[in-house]
């Protein structure tokens, strides 16, 4: 599985990218945060077990742990809460000391500490899903068993008429929300892109998993391809943790604040 330096790289990569379009309300501490559950926070099971043995504690009682620990959900219900009480805690203390700058001038809250926890596990298990048991892990088993691969799939009339509406009516019903007109809103242009988005994408998971679990024998959704498989894993470990940092983002008067400030 991918070791710290891809889950810290990944996590500091996205990080700087947030900070860099909003403008500094996704600060360093975000980043910080964010890189360290990302990196050591699943795998604090892993370090319980090893520590646990190496201290003679017996490496029963550090398995035993483990499991529950490194799970992307586990993880956040049984330390998301104390954790975000720490890492709170903790940019508290490192802004007061000058340690790390968080551009605002405010330490994170647990609301936001907890928001980033859970994205930090959500990321962790991006990686380590796609990348760990030589590709034979449970999920991206799973995604591949959402595709046909028993030979050359079948084109299906109502599969391609169902694909092309779904397809044609997210394209087009994003063009007809960002026309060219006066007096816009911009957010709520983008609320309403976005429940486009998960309608559209909630009606393809439906299609594409009646056709795999519902329909007597099995049919391809979409050819070959796994779709329903691919959108649920992006879904649940690219587009939420990333969704997760930015309601973590520093509310933008906070900021408008912070730079009225005299230097």
């Amino acid at each position: 599985m991918p070791g710290p330096g891809p889950h810290m790289i990944y996590t500091l990569g996205s990080g700087q990218a947030l900070m860099l379009v909003s403008n500094g309300r996704f600060s360093p501490h975000h980043c910080v945060t964010y890189a360290i559950n990302a990196f050591f926070g699943p795998d604090i099971g892993s370090f319980s077990e090893w520590l646990t043995s190496t201290l003679g504690l017996g490496r029963v009682f550090g398995s035993s742990i483990e499991p529950w620990i490194h799970d992307p959900f586990y993880y956040v219900v049984i330390l998301g809460i104390p954790l975000s009480l720490l890492y709170s805690w903790v940019s508290r203390f490192a802004l007061h000391k000058g340690i790390l700058d968080s551009f605002s001038g405010v330490p994170l809250n647990v609301r936001q500490c907890f928001l980033l926890v859970f994205a930090g596990s959500l990321s962790h298990f991006f990686l380590d899903h796609l990348f760990e048991e030589n590709g034979h892990s449970s999920m991206y088993t799973w995604i591949l068993s959402t595709g046909w691969w028993k030979g050359r799939a079948p084109i299906n009339p109502d599969a391609v008429v169902v694909i092309s509406l779904l397809c044609t009516s997210l394209i087009g019903g994003f063009i007809y929300i960002y026309r060219t007109k006066p007096s816009k809103s911009v957010r709520k242009q983008y609320h309403k892109s976005m429940r486009l988005i998960l309608v559209i994408a909630s009606v393809y998971c439906l299609w594409c998993a009646s056709q795999i679990y519902l329909v007597n024998p099995r049919r391809p959704a979409v050819g070959e391809e796994a779709d329903l498989g691919v959108l649920v894993f992006l879904g649940i470990f690219f587009f939420l943790p990333n969704w997760l940092c930015i309601l973590s983002m520093n509310p933008k008067d906070v900021i408008d604040s912070a730079e009225l400030l005299p230097l």
